[in-house]
């Protein structure tokens, strides 16, 4: 028997490596949602104080994500979190969801509520705020680009972002409709759609965090390429107990045992192993198991 322990060369914690940008869009954010919130209530638009309230969300998100790259990067003293706390951002992802599908729920409950209603609203106020809430959005939007594609954190509060700046292009919409035809009615129709994005892109982030949390295979990783790879590794006879899961956003970790080869060195074997997941797979920390054709084999388990 013999184990190895494979380990990357991962270019620091995802999510931490964006910690100034998400300060920055935090700093935008919360600052554009007191202006939001008052223009919406002086205004009697739906759309402003629906969109205002997804801003609160996107306080919260931000903060919360911010809170997350600080534990996810800070080691563990107590030394009963071995894995550390990654996990943190892979939570405060899952709080988004919550907060954007909250918001949605409110917006088209007020929505519905006002349905037959035809509110005044003054769309001087709507044009002026949900242009300075696109900027405030498009800023956002370039400052966590990079970082959606690397963290699941981050991508949680691109998401957020991405899904205001849609809010504030409605708001301008409705602002310019109701000015043209003077029928509130389309404050509230906006307001609906707007609440109806917020929880398409809530539902989509909420499947990523599940299947995190449900230890599946990666996003763009097939169990069979993995398997064959592994299987070509000079001396493997055998492969059984392959278990490969996320930890937290570009921390890949796989568990496997491997049947070698009589007269084969297991050392060569593990080193070749773990060289074939860290190169072809971008598995950070593997622990590899090996057990030899003839003698004591462990018995395998019917996951």
């Amino acid at each position: 028997m013999g184990a190895g322990h494979s380990h990357g060369a991962p270019a620091g914690h995802a999510g931490g490596r964006y910690r100034t940008r998400l300060a920055a869009c935090f700093g935008l954010v919360a600052a554009f949602f007191v202006i939001e919130l008052i223009a919406g209530v002086i205004s009697g638009s739906l759309a402003l104080i629906s969109d205002a309230g997804h801003m609160a969300a996107d306080v919260v998100a931000l903060g919360a994500a911010l809170v997350a790259t600080k534990i996810a990067s800070r080691p563990d003293s107590t030394g009963r979190r071995t894995y550390g706390s990654y996990r943190a951002e892979v939570f405060a992802s899952g709080l988004t969801v919550l907060i954007m599908l909250g918001v949605s729920a409110y917006v088209v409950a007020e929505a519905i509520g006002r349905i037959g209603e035809e509110p005044e609203v003054q769309t001087g106020a709507m044009l002026v705020v949900g242009l300075i809430g696109l900027v405030v959005n498009i800023v956002s939007m370039l400052l966590l680009r990079l970082g959606a594609a690397e963290s699941l954190n981050v991508r949680g509060a691109y998401f957020e972002v991405v899904s205001d700046a849609a809010g504030s292009v409605g708001v301008i919409i409705a602002g310019l409709l109701v000015a043209a035809t003077g029928n509130g009615v389309w404050d509230t129709i906006v307001a609906l759609g707007i609440g109806i994005f917020v929880a398409v892109r809530a539902i989509i982030l909420g499947r990523q965090v599940l299947t995190v949390l449900g230890q599946h295979i990666p996003e763009g990783m097939r169990l069979d390429e993995v398997v064959a790879d592994l299987e070509a590794v000079a001396g493997v006879a055998d492969i059984h107990d392959l278990h490969i899961w996320t930890l937290t956003s570009g921390m890949n970790v796989a568990t496997a045992h491997l049947v070698v080869d009589e007269g084969v060195n297991p050392q060569t074997v593990l080193v070749a192993a773990q060289h074939a997941l860290a190169e072809r797979h971008h598995i950070e920390h593997a622990t590899l198991q090996v057990e030899a054709v003839k003698g004591v084999r462990c018995h395998e388990l019917g996951w």
